[in-house]
């Protein structure tokens, strides 16, 4: 598979404007004796690995320079291998969908810090040419889906198919949402979950194989989150380095690229608690 090249880092302009941005705003970085050698920032594979690098790659940059401590960036190559780490507290930092947040919450007391003001929508997609005019036409297909715990792709997908529209289908799990769209042109699977934001990020050759079916309804989006070990000045300032990037011109297409655009700080009782009432864990596969 070719590189996504558009999902390249900065062009050096950019970088050197964005660079100066955090220069100027030395004010809420955290102090040398304040921090550490280091910290970790997971990222949910939501993407390939080489494309998820190039769409994190500049902001663990920046952060890094903002903390004055190195932050490393771990994309793991699948989601048991993700949320194995996340559920035992591996990572520092993480940026998972919003009922990962839910689960490690619970179980690790990881605390949101910061999100896209826009909405998450889950996309039902099959191929442009599939006979299928509704979810019934469904019933009894295989369904690929980039994990069982993917939330609005596959964990609510599967819910609201199941609960709602009362079809039955036999899933399959893969690693990622590019993998999921593949598997559908491939005709591996009658149809698909994902999400819009990662279906917009595919290259038109793929977009155009594919057309959504179904969508769910609009939920909250993807957080950042910090372990609650590291200290709270740091996570202040990793979320107020986030807020401030939203307002620099430079590095919208970066936050975009991360789907944090139009950053707004995150609350876990006004923002996640509520999917609580989802009641999904019947459709979540826990170790």
């Amino acid at each position: 598979m070719k590189p996504d090249h558009s999902t390249a880092a900065f062009e050096p302009a950019r970088r050197r404007l964005l660079r100066a941005f955090v220069a100027g705003a030395c004010a809420c970085a955290v102090g040398a004796r304040a921090a550490p050698k280091g910290y970790t920032l997971a990222v949910v594979p939501y993407r390939l690995p080489l494309a998820a690098h190039q769409d994190w790659g500049p902001l663990a940059e920046h952060l890094s320079e903002r903390l004055k401590a190195h932050i490393e960036l771990k994309v793991h190559d699948s989601f048991a291998r993700f949320e194995a780490e996340l559920f035992r507290g591996a990572p520092d930092f993480v940026f998972m969908n919003p009922y990962h947040q839910v689960m490690a919450y619970k179980r690790a007391g990881y605390l949101p810090l910061v999100r896209s003001s826009e909405p998450l929508t889950g996309a039902l997609v099959v191929r442009h040419d599939s006979p299928a005019a509704s979810v019934k036409d469904l019933n009894g297909k295989i369904l690929a889906f980039p994990s069982p715990n993917a939330f609005a792709a596959s964990l609510y997908m599967r819910a609201l198919l199941t609960e709602r529209h009362k079809i039955r289908f036999t899933p399959y799990y893969l690693d990622s949402h590019s993998e999921v769209y593949r598997h559908v042109i491939l005709g591996e699977a009658a149809a698909g979950g994902g999400v819009r934001h990662t279906l917009e990020r595919e290259p038109p050759e793929v977009r155009a194989k594919l057309r959504v079916l179904y969508e769910t309804p609009a939920s909250v989006s993807h957080p950042v989150a910090a372990h609650p070990r590291v200290p709270a000045a740091v996570r202040e300032a990793a979320t107020q380095t986030i807020l401030d990037l939203g307002a620099v011109d430079a590095a919208r297409a970066l936050l975009n690229r991360t789907q944090l655009s139009d950053p707004v700080r995150a609350d876990y009782r006004r923002d996640y608690r509520p999917l609580e009432r989802l009641r999904l864990e019947h459709y979540a596969v826990l170790d």
